[in-house]
This record gives structure tokens, sequence and C-alpha cells, in this order.
């Protein structure tokens, strides 16, 4: 068995944070730090690299070039060391010292793009790249490649139907490249037009929740389609991060900011709500932030 055959199938854990408050919610969370990459990303990195093998767009000589904030980029990194290609990653300068770590273990070359434009910096800086020197690469293109959200309409969202016996009642999840959600929410909606879909964004364009994108102020990802979202709620940094901190101490669930933002959402939806089925996904794992002091702060 490769490295890629172990991408997906990750369990679906019990989050009890709420239990008290809402005793009536269940709350589940898939772990996508099972993946071998450590994140959710890796489903989309792989399922765009294997389409671009398909239809003849990726070949040896190419290199595989893309923006990313760091969990993707890590995929792809991971990805092309078990597949035999080079990549090439512009991230802004500012990501995580272990995001930065983790793609250069794998051999991938690093650009930076200046850290105050963020992943829209990236994205502009990785679009000139490929502008001078088209023949050299091949572009997934995260934010437009539809092989992003198949990812998760053919993989995790059957998932969580079979994990669940059918039974959830709603779905949440961040927005990033919005792959995730707008998979997964197409897949479940597919099943059952009564399932609720909410999706998170940070609630200000200068935010701490590394990876998701406010996208009223963002370049907006062609893979969005807002027609999947019931309801689209905007999170505030510190509570998203004091949740992440909770949920470590409380469950030993140690989990990223934006997993933070998740769990920010279901509160909120649980208060709404008398009893239900919630899902959500847990992007990656909290040991890939621990240099930003997201468990440094508040004791």
């Amino acid at each position: 068995m490769g490295i890629t055959q172990l991408v997906g199938n990750t369990p679906l854990l019990r989050v009890r944070v709420f239990e008290r408050e809402f005793p009536n919610v269940e709350v589940y969370a898939k772990a996508e730090w099972f993946n071998p990459g450590g994140s959710v990303k890796d489903r989309a990195a792989l399922s765009m690299i294997e389409d671009g093998e398909r239809r003849g767009a990726l070949t040896r000589n190419r290199t595989v070039i893309d923006s990313t904030s760091g969990n993707t980029g890590i995929a792809y990194a991971l990805i092309g060391a078990a597949k035999g290609y080079r990549v090439k990653l512009v991230m802004p300068g500012n990501v995580s010292t272990e995001r930065k770590a983790l793609v250069r273990a794998y051999g991938a070359e690093i650009v930076y793009s200046d850290a105050g434009e963020g992943s829209d910096g990236a994205i502009r800086m990785v679009r000139e790249l490929v502008e001078r020197d088209p023949d050299s690469y091949f572009y997934p293109d995260q934010y437009s490649n539809p092989a992003n959200p198949l990812a998760h309409y053919e993989g995790t969202a059957v998932e969580i139907l079979e994990q669940t016996a059918g039974r959830i009642t709603h779905f949440v999840a961040g927005l990033g490249t919005t792959g995730t959600f707008v998979g997964t929410s197409r897949r479940l909606k597919e099943h059952d037009a009564s399932i609720q879909t909410i999706a998170v964004e940070p609630d200000d364009s200068f935010h701490g929740l590394e990876g998701l994108k406010h996208l009223p102020t963002a370049i907006v990802p062609r893979v969005w389609d807002p027609s999947l979202a019931d309801e689209v709620w905007g999170c505030p940094t510190e509570p998203a991060y004091d949740l992440a901190r909770q949920v470590a101490r409380t469950e030993g669930l140690l989990v990223g900011h934006s997993s933070g933002a998740a769990l920010w959402a279901v509160r909120r939806l649980a208060g709404t709500i008398r009893e239900g089925v919630v899902v959500t996904v847990f992007p990656d794992s909290g040991d890939r932030y621990l240099s930003t002091g997201l468990y440094g702060r508040k004791t």
C-alpha cells in the first residue's frame, strides 16, 4: 500500500464540550489530522493531482505549483514526493514555522509572498509565475479546480452519511478555498434536502483564523457556490481560540484555529435548535500552530 491510499476515511469523533449546555444536540467532528499529511487538504490535493494525471496536464517535466497558506502545500509536497513530482509553493511569509518546516521536509520549494497581502497576495504571485513560464508548471489552482470540491462530494460527505447512519441534521464547516463546504454540502443535500448547512468565515478581513477567508473582502474562489449555504456566519477570532483551547484541555482534542471557528458556529447553532445531529470538520491538528501562541494564551 502506498501513502496516498491512506487519504480519507477519517474517524468521526463525538465532541462533548457543549453537552451540558445542549444535552439533546449530538455533535460530531471529522478528525482530518488522521490523513497522512495531517489535514483535510490531503483529499483535495490528491484529487487535483490525480485529475491532472488523467487529463495529461501533469507530466514528469512539469513542476506542481500553487498558492497555499500551508495545509494544501504540505499535502502537495507529500503527494509530490510519493509520486515523484517537483513541487513549488507560494506561501504568505507569516505562515506558521511548523508549516514551512513540513513543506521543506518533503523536499518542496517555497516562494514567499507579502505577509500583509495574505492568501490573496500568494494567489496573485503564483498567477504571475505561471504566466511567465506556463510550459514549466502544472497549476492545479485549488480555488478554481472542480476536483477540489469533488474530493469531498465523493469522499467526505459519503463518509459522514455512513458514519452517522444517515442521521445528520446539520453540517458546519469553515470557508477557505470553500471546497470542503461546497463538495460535502452538495452531496448531503442531494441525499436529504432538509439537512441544514452553515458556512463559517472570519467576521473581519483582519483576523487570526489561519486557513479561512473573509469572502466579502477576498478573491472569491471560483468553486464557491453560495446557494449551498443555508447560513454564512462571521466568526470572531478570540472566541474561536478560546474554544480550541477548551476542547484540547477537556477532551484531549488538539485542534487548529479553524476548528475553533467551527466549534463557535456549532455552539451558536446548538442555541437555536432543540435537538439534532450536528457534524463539523476539524481540518487539522493544533500541533502545527504551537509556535503561533494558540495554546500559550489564557490559562
